[in-house]
Formats: structure tokens, sequence, C-alpha cells
């Protein structure tokens, strides 16, 4: 019996991308689309029923009642499948960060060619949390003390992280209470590995426990620490004007795609595009210049801070390529599908690896050294440049879209208040009149087995219409941008009215991109200063707040979950669950899914659940949003009370007389 293979719409709902899945198809190229298409994954596996983690395997438990070879039962290979995933994810992360760190040292030392301290005043900010000195100090010697400070938090064996500190003080007392704040952050990896390996730790509940000191070591850990540093050393996003989509590729340039994680690599080479050598040798080369756009979050690190448009996120890498216009991607870790080299083999397109931990069998491999950065940035363009003359036929989507990128948690402070009343106040206020619902954080991936930006989006778009504010990073963001719903003018007609009016009178966009996925612990920061500024509660699990992970697809999504979830907030997963078991099957048995859902929300308040279908993923949004409302005695959501206010009532209000005009404005206001 043949597969059923979905149509172009069904695999995506954005045009640029499905305009190159018709050409792949007319070329008979294969895409992450008809994979998933051909391969059904394995219900077992899928499932969490499957254990390999020794030789005796593998076991598939498929019958009630049934047990591994070694006795272990559905719930402890379940719980060791979801710990070993939550590890997995963690460590990639939290190893970005530890390069980050290196990175900083050898800045701070003058041993990184083409690097500066760009934000010094975070610097001294972040330095002053710990108790570092800054006063009477040069940016050199803090930032060297820091990086030491960071670089000592990946392999402390006991004690706790520093970065946990910035937590509410409630958080950090739950947190010590229930043994869970990590030792170190490599201890943590290495202890659930140990954990999980046969003949171990057999108690599912007490595996789940180390899953959350894992991911804590990635959220208050790791990720945390990147993220710091990536704003001293690059500058801390604020909003610029970018594009997304593949439209942003150009036929007269050479176009050089940056993929994967690490902006070590990816700003660098923007700096060198704009070089004047290698200008005038993309000239000579018969191209106008360099183009430089990014794929996945490489794309939200250069496009929040230098405005380098997004060419698409996770599953657009090989459309990209399918265009024909792409001289070089060049690619450093995580999310970088194998399939791109055999790939750009039917077009001229070069995949260039740039990690000492990441290599491609059939790409070239040009290893990137933060000591010699510059000069190897302008030899990748030379190979990319040199490239030019081999490009054939080219079909470059006419879409993309403008967007407003950049909101850190220290802008979002500054815009609510200024320069000199920088502060969360406004938020606060908005959501306890009822102006703003709650606020959802809407990231993650995408999965080629649902349809392509639908779940991001949609999900997005209703939660708007109930005054909820979004916030979104990685994948998720970049496919907001590219339905418009990154720019300001997007609050005029695509939300609630009390949100509308916020978005009018501080002159934001209904969604805030807030950067790439190791930047959510950007979220838990403006989350943690909510509950600093005062009127939602004294810790994060009283706030109206949500995650979502509509097209979750990576071990890190995993990772993110756990550790918010531990920092007190409902997540929501799309799609189906990696420890659902035998539930709805032949038996009813689903205590992990049980614990990580009601177990953890009666320790941590927060919960991890996963629902396939996007309207009952917004109907537990706005249930918890209302639950966390009523809990702080706040006023029930009423959007009949807003709207009538701000810029668009001003509108109407010009087109009165004056005397009109007069009475309506101070009528209404006594």
């Amino acid at each position: 019996m043949a597969k059923k293979m979905r149509t172009t719409e069904q695999r995506s709902i954005d045009p640029a991308t499905q305009e190159m899945l018709i050409r792949a198809d007319s070329l008979g190229i294969g895409t992450a689309f008809t994979r998933a298409d051909d391969m059904a994954p394995c219900p077992i596996g899928a499932d969490g029923m499957c254990c390999k983690h020794c030789g005796m395997g593998p076991c598939r438990l498929t019958k009630d009642g049934s047990v591994g070879i070694c006795g272990a039962t559905i719930d402890t290979i379940q719980a060791r499948n979801l710990v070993r995933a939550i590890a997995a994810g963690s460590a990639a992360h939290s190893d970005h960060g530890r390069d980050m760190a290196f990175t900083l040292k050898a800045v701070a030392n003058g041993e990184a060619e083409g690097y500066s301290l760009r934000d010094v005043a975070k610097l001294r900010t972040v330095a002053a949390k710990y108790d570092i000195p800054i006063e009477d100090r040069a940016p050199e010697e803090i930032a060297n003390d820091l990086a030491d400070l960071y670089i000592a938090q990946f392999g402390q064996q006991k004690g706790k992280i520093i970065p946990v500190s910035r937590a509410p003080q409630k958080r950090q007392k739950l947190w010590e209470e229930q043994g869970v704040i990590p030792r170190g952050v490599d201890r943590e990896v290495v202890e659930a590995l140990h954990r999980t390996h046969i003949g171990d730790d057999q108690d599912p509940e007490h595996l789940l426990q180390h899953a959350i000191r894992t991911a804590l070591a990635d959220g208050w850990g790791g990720s945390l620490m990147a993220t710091d540093i990536s704003d001293i050393l690059f500058g801390t996003p604020a909003p610029v004007l970018g594009q997304a989509n593949l439209g942003v590729l150009q036929a007269d340039m050479v176009n050089v795609v940056v993929h994967g994680h690490e902006p070590t690599l990816s700003e660098m080479i923007v700096a060198a595009s704009q070089d004047p050598e290698i200008i005038a040798y993309a000239q000579a080369a018969g191209a106008k210049g360099v183009n430089l756009s990014g794929i996945c979050c490489t794309a939200n690190e250069i496009l929040m801070r230098q405005g380098i448009p997004a060419a698409g996120n996770f599953l657009q890498q090989e459309l990209a390529i399918i265009t024909g216009a792409v001289e070089a991607m060049v690619v450093d870790v995580q999310c970088i599908m194998q399939a791109l080299v055999g790939l750009a083999g039917n077009f001229h397109t070069k995949i260039i690896t740039t990690s000492p931990k990441v290599k491609i069998k059939g790409a070239l491999h040009m290893q990137f050294d933060e000591h010699q950065a510059m000069t190897i940035a302008k030899n990748i363009l030379k190979e990319a440049i040199d490239n030019f003359k081999n490009r054939g036929e080219i079909s470059i989507p006419d879409v993309r879209e403008d967007l407003i990128p950049g909101f850190s948690h220290e802008y979002i402070n500054y815009m609510l208040g200024g320069s000199y009343r920088a502060s969360f106040r406004p938020l606060n206020d908005a959501i306890m009149s009822g102006r703003i619902r709650g606020v959802a954080a809407i990231v993650g991936c995408n999965n080629p087995r649902s349809q392509h930006d639908y779940l991001h989006t949609y999900v997005t778009r209703e939660l708007l219409k109930q005054d909820v504010l979004i916030v979104e990073t990685g994948c998720g963001a970049i496919a907001s941008a590219k339905q418009g719903l990154l720019l300001g003018e997007a609050g005029l007609d695509k939300v609630g009215p009390g949100l509308q009016e916020i978005c009018e009178t501080i002159g934001i966009p209904p969604v805030l991109h807030m950067g790439s996925c190791v930047d959510n612990t950007r979220i838990l920061t403006v989350l943690t200063q909510m509950v600093e500024e005062g009127g939602l509660g004294d810790d994060i699990d009283q706030v109206p707040a949500v995650g979502l992970a509509p097209e979750w697809m990576s071990e890190k999504a995993l990772s993110i979950g756990a550790y918010c979830v531990a920092s007190g907030v409902y997540v929501i997963f799309g799609g189906t669950s990696p420890v659902r078991g035998m539930a709805n099957k032949v038996t009813d048995s689903d205590a992990v899914a049980h614990y990580i859902s009601a177990g953890w929300e009666e320790i941590y308040g927060g919960k991890l659940e996963f629902v396939v279908d996007p309207d009952e993923m917004i109907r537990r949004t706005l249930a918890h949003i209302d639950k966390k409302r009523a809990a702080l005695k706040l006023p029930e959501y009423d959007p009949t009370r807003f709207g009538a206010s701000g810029d668009s009532r001003m509108m109407e209000l010009e087109d009165l007389p004056l005397a009109e005009r007069q009475a309506a404005m101070y009528g209404a206001a006594s």
C-alpha cells in the first residue's frame, strides 16, 4: 500500500517554503518533509516503551505488566529515557555557555582576534551580582574574573552553581528544600547518565527529581551564562529593523548562510563581510558584494544585534540551498541536518563545517578558532566568493517580511520607564488591571511531522486576540516574523482591545522577539523581575504566565521545558508525548506522565504536559492564566472594559468639533 503524501500546503503554511518544496519535487530532490512522510515513527520508541541502555536488549514493553530483561518496569524505562534526553539537551546548551566563557577569557586577555567588550555596562552589572569588584578596575580585569567564575561553574563538584542566586528568593528556598540546586553543570549531566545505567536508579520519581536538577544546570546555569557573555561581547540587543524568509537571498550578490547556534562565529563573519577587502574580492568575482543571512538560532543571534536578515528557521535549511543561490552554508553546532551535504551535491553550494565538535562527511571543514577569528572568517568568505562563478539556475522566492527583533529584558525594562525610571511596574500594572490578561512564551523548534509554522502562528494569533502578551525565541520567533507579527502595526488589528492599548501607548509589537533558544533565560529573568516589582505574588509560579513549545523536536526543548517547570511555569508541548507509554493502548499506566504534570506541579508549581490539539493548548493556557489571576484576586478578565483609549481613541476624537471633542474627553474622564 502506497504511503499517503501530504500536499505542499499541508506541509507548510509559509509561501516561500511551499514554492521551494514544489521546486524540490520538480527536481526530484527529497527534503525533511518528504522523508517525514516516507518514514513512520517507531510507535514503541515514540511512546517511550523501548529500552536499549544495555546489551541484553533492546527491550520492548508492549503488553500490560511486561518488564525488561533486567526487570525494569515501563515507568522506570520512561523516566530513564526522559532523564537522558534532558541531560543531552542540557549538555548541548551548557557546552555552548562553556565555549562562550572561554571566549570571554580570551578577549579579556587580548588573545581573541577581532573581538572586544561591547557592553561594559552589562559586564559591570553582572559582575556586581556576584560580588566581583568593579570600582576603579579596567573592563578587561572584570571580564577576566567573571570568565573564571563562570568557567568554574562547569567543573564544580560541591556546593551550588552561583547563577541560581538570581532566581526569586522563595524559589531558591524551594530548590534548597528539594535538594535540586545544581552542584556543577558537568556533574549533574554525568550523574544523569550514571543514574540511568543498567542496574542503577530504579525509582521513577527519584530519577525525575534529578532530571529537574540537570535541567536547572542548563536554565539557571549554562544557558544563562551564555546569554550574559553574548551580550557583553556582542552587545545587549535593542530593537532593530530586520527581514525574514528566503526572499532575503539576493541574485546579484554572493549569498552566505550561517546556520547553527554559536554567535562567536557568526558575529565575526558579519564583521568580515563588511570589510573593504572582502567587498572588493566579491566585486572582482562579478558580484556586488557579500549578502549574509541566517538559519535557525544563529539567525536570531545576528538578527537581533546586527539586523542581518533571517533566511528562515530549522525546516528551511534545505530549502535555502534549493534556491540555487547559496554559495556557502557555514555551520557550527546543533540542528544541522546531515542531509545538507547530499542535497548540496545537486547544486553548487558548499557546506562548510567550523566546529571541532561537528564534522559532516563530505563537507569542507574550516575549523574556527577565536584566537584567529577574523583571519578564518575572511578565508571562509573567500571560499564562498570563489564559488560564485559556479552558480547555475536560481529560483529565489519573492517572499520576505519586515520585523522588529531585539527585545532583551534590559530593553523591556527601559521601554516601560525610560532611562531614569526603567521599571517593570507598567507591565505589572497592565496585568493587574486586566489590559493584559497574561503572558505566554512561545518557543522551540519546527517538526516536519506537523504543518511547518502552523502551530506556532495559530496559537500566537489566537492568544493575541485574548489580550495575552507574547514573547518568543528561537524558530518560533522566526515563524511569527514571517507572518508579520513582529511589527508594531500588527498590534492595531490582530490583538484584543486591552493589549492594543498597551502596544499603541508603548510603541511595541504584540509579539516580542527575545532571541535564540539559549535566550529563554531572558524570559526567566523577566518573570523574576515581575515578581520583584510586586503585585503579582512573591514567586514565578504565581504570575499569570504559560510556556508553549508547539512544534518541539529536540532534546534541548525537553531541558528547557523541565527548567521552566522547576522555575514554576506551566509548560505545554505540542505533539505526542515521549512518556506516553501504554496510555490509551492496553493499559491505563501513565505514572510518569502524571508525575511530570500533577507531581511536579505539587512540588514546584509548574507542570509539563503534551497536547496535540492547538485549540486545547489555547484553552488550557487561558484557563491557567485566569486561575492565576483569580488566586491573586485580580479583576476577572473583561475585554469590554478597554479599547476606548490610546491612539485609536484619539484618532476618532480628532474628527469631532472642538466642543464635542472636549466633552468626550473630559466628560469620560469625570
